[in-house]
């Protein structure tokens, strides 16, 4: 029972995600990028601040899911804030250090959380999570330019048609199969990923690492995810394609998940040998994210729809998220622990390079498409 209550802990966070990606992608446009990002930092702020005065779980839970709004206010529109303030020439290098979010928070986090936790408990550092959005609210209010004008009110006639807008959007990016195989493929990465490093803590205490040394060491499996993330920017520029950069991350994915997680009558592999597994799968795995946001671009279905498949793809990133982990606990609980995770993760990496397939093909055929029209 204490295991699933960690994993709703550390899923729900995501749970906003799972229902709203879509929306808020949608409405982001509506209500301004710039505004949109400064509403989610101000429910993580208040939220986290909150959550250090929680009298029970129940209340922590409730307050995660919204935090996990605000963490969906802040980077659907994040994309969008950046393609309007950069110069074009930097736009590539600017977007794929946006796409390391996850991995440097997440390393930030597992370094600095049971420091904190172990010295002051578990109230500060909830409070000190508040502390960071607030600080990140103040720089998105005082560094990003407010915008040239503010829209008009809308007559009625207006308010019809931009409804007509929205559902059109709507209606064209889930009728296109680009954005469903790129939402998908990103949910069986985030899947495996969120299931891996999410317990790894746990599955280090197994193995007798000390508590201290437990949070250095997820944190830089966390951290080598960047290295991912950056390549995932250079690979295209020396001539590799979509396939091969997510094929390479799905791949090594599943193999380091098996090297990490094996354990067949009770022989494993050392456990250097299974954190150097542990560290492949999350390093080469950094190619995958930066890669399918670049495609999101490419399989849009037109220029105004972008935002809307940004949207969908968090939405499936959080479902992934949250799934993932539910799933990896379930078996463990089942089995009596960690050694049949690797069935679940080399699943989804399985899935993801069919997917893999399934977009190389999408893009050459939206290019091909393109060239005829042209």
């Amino acid at each position: 029972l204490r295991l699933m209550q960690s994993v709703l802990m550390l899923a729900m966070v995501q749970f906003a995600g799972m229902l709203l990606g879509l929306l808020v992608g949608l409405s982001a446009d509506h209500w301004g990028l710039r505004k949109c990002m400064l509403m989610g930092l101000s429910l993580m702020f208040f939220s986290s601040c909150l959550g250090g005065l929680a009298p029970d779980a129940t209340s922590l839970l409730v307050l995660r899911g919204v935090e996990g709004l605000g963490f969906l206010l802040v980077v659907t529109p994040a994309p969008g804030l950046i393609r309007q303030n950069v110069a074009p020439a930097e736009l590539s290098a600017r977007m794929g250090g946006w796409g390391t979010y996850m991995s440097f928070g997440s390393a930030v986090g597992l370094l600095l959380g049971p420091i904190i936790m172990g010295l002051w408990g578990w109230a500060t550092w909830w409070m000190f999570a508040g502390a960071v959005s607030f600080l990140a609210w103040l720089a998105v209010w005082t560094v990003v330019p407010r915008p040239l004008s503010r829209p008009a009110p809308m007559a009625p006639k207006e308010t019809l048609a931009a409804v007509a807008g929205w559902r059109d959007r709507l209606v064209r990016t889930l009728t296109t199969p680009g954005p469903w195989l790129i939402a998908f493929a990103f949910a069986v990465y985030t899947g495996q990923w969120m299931s891996v490093i999410g317990f790894l803590p746990t599955i280090y205490t197994q193995n007798n690492i000390s508590w201290g040394m437990t949070g250095v060491l997820t944190a830089l499996v966390a951290l080598v995810n960047f290295s991912g993330n950056w390549m995932s920017g250079r690979l295209p520029q020396r001539g590799w394609s979509a396939r091969q950069t997510m094929v390479t991350g799905y791949v090594v994915m599943g193999l380091g998940a098996v090297g990490a997680f094996w354990d067949w009558g009770g022989l494993q592999l050392p456990f250097a040998v299974r954190y150097a597994c542990v560290v492949l799968f999350s390093a080469v795995g950094g190619l995958i994210p930066g890669t399918l946001f670049a495609c999101a671009v490419r399989l849009a279905p037109s220029e105004d729809t972008v935002s809307t498949t940004v949207g969908w793809m968090q939405q499936w990133s959080a479902t992934g998220q949250f799934i993932g982990p539910l799933v990896v606990a379930w078996l463990a609980g089942a089995v009596g622990g960690w050694q049949w995770t690797w069935v679940v993760t080399l699943s989804m990496a399985s899935m993801g390079l069919l997917l893999a397939l399934r977009i190389q093909k999408a893009l050459e055929l939206k290019t091909l498409a393109a060239t005829s029209h042209g």
